[in-house]
This record gives C-alpha cells, structure tokens and sequence, in this order.
C-alpha cells in the first residue's frame, strides 16, 4: 500500500469512528490508568421478566426436540422446520421493540438466550445473530426513519431473514477501496447499485440486505436496505467452510440495481459509522455463544476425567490432566462473567460499550477456542473421532471435532482477532491522541507540533504523575475481603499500562502505528484485566448474597487471579524486552523470496502469488 492509500483508509477509518466518548466506558477508564470499580460493583443481578422465562424455557424445548446438530452439520443446510420453529417462536424478533412485534429482549436478557444457543448448535447461532445483530434490523432501529421502522422490523420479527453487506473480494473491509458503487438518479428519486459483495451470511436465505456502497461522486460510503428478489440482484455463490457447514453465506452481485431513495439508512455519507456502530452490540453474541460452549467443555471434561482411568486412577487425578480441568473451570466462570457484564453495559443508558464490547468478543473468542483444544486434548483419540463414529460403536456422541470446526471462525468473525486488537488501541489512545495527536500525526508539520506543545505539557504534567503516585496495596480495597489482592493487582497494572503507552507515544510518535506487535500486548493487558474485574465482581456478588455458590466462585477466581497476573507480567516484561524488529525483518526477507530453497522437497503448489491476488471488480464484470 502507498503512503497516499494508507493516508486515505486512515483518514476514512477517523471519518467513521465515533469521535467522542458521551458516556461511561470502564476500559477506556483502565487504559488511561484510572481503575473505575464503581463502574462493575456490584456485578448485575439478572432477573429476565415472566415473558423471558416462558420464552428461553420454549426455545431450550426447541433445541432439544427439533434441532440436531449432527444432521444440521453433516447435511449442511438449515432444515425447513427449524427455520420455521424459529419464527414461530419470535426468535428472529428477539431485540426487536414489541411496538414493531418482536420479544423486545433486553441485551442481557438476549445474553442469556444465546449462551443457550451457542452450546448446542453453531450454525443455529450464526443465523440467528447475523439476522438481527449486524442485519436490517440493528441499522433500522438505531438509525432508520420510522418509516423505515415501521416498513422493514415487523417483516424481520416475523421472520423474514436479513443479512449484511460490507466484505468484498478484491479489497477485503477497507472502506477507502470499496467498490460497490451507489449513484443517484438525476432526479434523486433513486440510487443504481452495481458491485459485489462476498461473504454475507445468511445471503442465500436472506429476503433482505443492508448494502454499503460508495456514491462515485461524492466518494460518500450510504447504507441501503435491499431487496433480494429486486431486479439485478443475484447470489453467484453459495460459500462453503471448514465449520459452520450449514452457513447460508453467499457471494451477491449487484447490476444496475434500482434503490428507492427511501431505503438510505441514516444520513449519507453515514454508511461506515452505521456498520461500526451496529456492530457494538451486533458483538454480543459471540462472547455469550462462547460461554455456552466453554460450560459444555466443562461438563466434558469433567465426567471423561472421572469415568476414564489410567494407571489405575481417574485421569483427572494426573498433575497434567488436572491443571487442564482447572484451567477450564477457572476461565468458564470468567467467559461467563465478561459476557453477562457486557450485556448489563449495553442496556445501561449511560454507558458507551464500544470498548467492551470488542474486548469481550476477543477475550471470549480466543478462550473458547483453547478451552476447546484442551479439551479434545482430554480426551485424546475420542477427541478426534466424530459424533457418528463414536456412536456406531456404543460410546456416547461427543462432538468434539464439531466444537472445533465451528469455533475457529469466531476469530476472525465481526471482526478478526488483528482488526480487534487495532480497533482496541486505537480507541485506547483516543484521550492521548486529543492531547498529543500532533506528535504523532505523520502529516503534522514542524510548527504545528511546537504549537501543541504547552498543551500538552500542562495535561502530562498533572496526568503522569498520578500514574506513579497512586496507592494500589493494602490495605486498599480491603473490603474486597479475599478478592481484594487481585482487586489491588488491577488497580496497580491499570496505572502501569498507561505509564508504557505513555513511554510509547513519547518514544515512537508517528512510528507508532506500525509498532503493532507493541500496541497488542498493550490491548492484551487491558483484556485480561477486563476478565479478572468482571470475575471479581460476579464472585463478590455471589459472596455479598451468601449464595452456596459464593465459596466455590471464590476458588475459581483465586486461580483466575493468580493466572491473570502471571501473564500481564510477562506481557508487560516483554512490552520493551522482544525480538519484534528481528521478527519482522525475517518475514520480509521471506517475502522476498531468500527462503524459498527452505519449501524445496515437496510437491509445490500449483498456483503462483499472482493467482491468488482477487479480482478486482471490473475484472469480473468483464
């Protein structure tokens, strides 16, 4: 990419970013060196209304009578009465408003129910959350008309399936390339789509789509709600994967679409911003998919370890085993935390969750993928042997090599762990960037940067001294009880991670953008600080209540704790002491082809590094 491109998508990507911070956010808090405990104590106490309770008790009916993961998996379509039973039930309406026929689910109430679905189908889950997290429906009811509202949520609460257009093949997610073009009519009346679009879940079953699309002239990135039987509106492939089989995902092209003017969502040149906002909440799903699926990895592992033997007892009852079984236990309970946490910000009015929301998909999406191989790991061959194989021959059908499969997308779905962890320090750096952005702007000329200068001087010369200054040991938070060590501990790296951002900004200034591997340990700090506060304020509301659970979550969170602060150590001892500059210049060299005697003695692949460069658009329309 040229210096001008990557001028251009940065300055799209601050064009679309939401600017100011008009709520509360607990990590932009923590990043900045201010542990905010007000703000997470005491945890959420969920009590879902009496139409909630017959609703999550029909739906989990539902997935024990009418859903079986392993034909879903191994036919690879959603069968016609599953899809039905959903609508039937309100499913595809679930966080749309009652005044436009859906369930009107709070976010935490929608929480639970997916952490429901999320442990017994994958494929269920994504149809469900495309629909109504990143689809029509999200967009509309945060930014659409009431026209709008009123025209498109009843049909989506009813069950018409929705789907979202962003992705395309040549240029992936950036916005500054996007091809997909939206030209207005000369009487305004409506918009001519023509491009293509790649990977839209739900496409192939999707009765409507919100489209991005830039207007040629302006250079403006519009969202439009499209029809999929329009005219000119054609899925070219359906997409196959290595989990998530049944996925209705499919590559859409669009020529010479006609969109009434009256399908813009939001104002134009709002586009962008639309699909970042919707994905805020759009990402709660996937950390409350991934506790249901770490809380069945529990129950696995926990009766194989107790029914299989080896050396004359349980294997549970091995040192190695037994580590993997705690570490389960321990990071479930704080899966579970994170995700019922982040749902409780969501509907908190005062609260800007853009921060957490994106912490909690990574954090959970990464766990639940090892909590997996652990997993599978436990149970050795039985782990790789498939459902069906395992049944024909007696044992019990333990999908294992299913979990798997299905889980390695969350990674890279909403977002993948890379653009995560950009997304995350950037907005961790937001405060820094107001203050000292003209130090590390790489256009800031000389005097510009010497103007700011007393500005900043005046903020950093309050600001960093109370980094160091701050007492984090005891008898601080001493109410805390037996949390309150692992309480100090967050406080105490919460002032140590702004005082090295701080020392980064000051040593690399414009350089900084391309110290990723520096700015993701950053962001992998804040994360794991994130678990270990949700988890001590879930455990601390369970010990305030005397629940009989209260003894067991302390257990669980001592463990969490003391894992937690031995890997923000090592994070933090390799934040200046790494091999990231050697790394990098090895990779390059790689890439220059100076290894390529090292790929000598196999069979090669068939296809160069110009066959796998995609297609731009007009190559394919020709």
């Amino acid at each position: 990419m040229s210096d001008r491109e990557r001028r251009k998508a940065r300055q799209t990507a601050e064009e679309s970013r939401q600017t100011e911070w008009e709520a509360n956010s607990f990590l932009k808090n923590l990043f900045l060196g201010d542990f905010t405990p007000d703000q997470i104590f005491p945890y959420p106490a969920f009590e879902g209304t009496k139409e909630f309770q017959d609703f999550f008790q029909q739906m989990e009916q539902f997935l024990r009578d009418k859903v079986n993961p392993v034909e879903i998996d191994e036919s690879g379509e959603y069968p016609r009465e599953v899809v039905d039973g959903l609508a039937e039930l309100g499913a595809f309406g679930m966080k749309i408003d009652k005044e436009y026929g859906g369930l009107g689910l709070t976010h935490s109430e929608y929480v639970q129910v997916m952490k429901l679905v999320g442990s017994h189908d994958a494929n269920v889950t994504a149809l469900l959350s495309a629909h109504q997290a990143i689809g029509v429906p999200q967009p509309v009811k945060l930014f659409g008309t009431e026209e709008q509202k009123q025209k498109f949520l009843p049909r989506c609460a009813k069950g018409s399936i929705s789907a979202f257009a962003l992705t395309e093949p040549a240029v992936g997610s950036d916005p500054a390339k996007l091809e997909t073009t939206a030209q207005p009519t000369e009487d305004g009346s409506h918009y001519i789509l023509d491009g293509q679009k790649l990977w839209c879940t739900n496409g192939t079953l999707a009765d409507l789509i919100v489209v991005m699309a830039r207007n040629p002239k302006t250079d403006q990135i519009n969202a439009f709600v499209v029809e999929m039987d329009w005219p000119g509106v054609e899925v070219t492939h359906r997409c196959r994967f290595l989990g998530l089989r049944a996925l209705a995902n499919a590559q859409v092209r669009f020529e010479g679409v006609e969109v009434p003017a009256e399908n813009l969502v939001g104002d134009k040149g709002a586009g962008l911003r639309i699909a970042l906002t919707t994905l805020n909440t759009g990402r709660l799903t996937l950390p409350a998919a991934t506790a249901g699926v770490a809380k069945q990895c529990l129950e696995i592992a926990r009766k194989w370890s107790c029914a299989r033997k080896q050396w004359g007892v349980p294997i549970g009852k091995h040192e190695a085993v037994a580590h993997k079984i705690s570490e389960i236990a321990s990071v479930t309970f704080a899966m579970e935390a994170v995700a019922e946490l982040v749902g409780d910000f969501a509907d908190r009015p005062d609260f800007d969750i853009r921060l957490e929301a994106a912490a909690a998909k990574e954090w959970n999406t990464v766990r639940c993928w090892e909590l997996i191989d652990d997993t599978l790991q436990l149970r050795g061959g039985r782990g790789y042997e498939t459902e069906r194989s395992l049944e024909a021959r007696g044992e019990p059908a333990v999908g294992l090599d299913r979990f798997m499969r299905d889980a390695r997308i969350n990674l890279i779905f909403e977002g993948s762990s890379e653009i995560m962890h950009l997304f995350i320090a950037r907005e961790a750096v937001d405060e820094h960037l107001k203050v000292a952005g003209k130090l590390v702007e790489p256009d800031a000329s000389l005097p510009e940067k010497m103007k700011a200068l007393p500005n900043i001087a005046a903020f950093y010369s309050r600001w960093y001294p109370e980094k160091y200054l701050g007492w984090g040991r005891w008898p601080a938070f001493k109410e805390y009880g037996p949390l309150a060590s692992h309480v100090r501990f967050i406080e105490r790296s919460s002032r140590r991670l702004a005082r090295q951002l701080f020392h980064a900004m000051a040593i690399y200034q414009a350089g900084l953008e391309k110290k990723q591997a520096l700015m993701f340990r950053a962001v992998d700090i804040g994360l794991e600080l994130f678990a270990l506060s949700a988890s001590v304020s879930r455990a601390q509301r369970l010990r305030s209540e005397n629940c009989s659970e209260a003894e067991s979550a302390l257990k669980l969170v001592d463990l969490f704790g003391r894992r937690t602060k031995r890997k923000v150590n090592d994070l933090f001892r390799g934040f200046w002491k790494n091999e990231d500059a050697r790394r990098y210049r090895l990779a390059r060299e790689v890439m220059d082809g100076e290894f390529t005697w090292l790929e000598k003695g196999t069979l090669g692949l068939p296809y160069s590094t110009e066959d796998l460069k995609p297609k731009v658009m007009a190559e394919i329309l020709s």
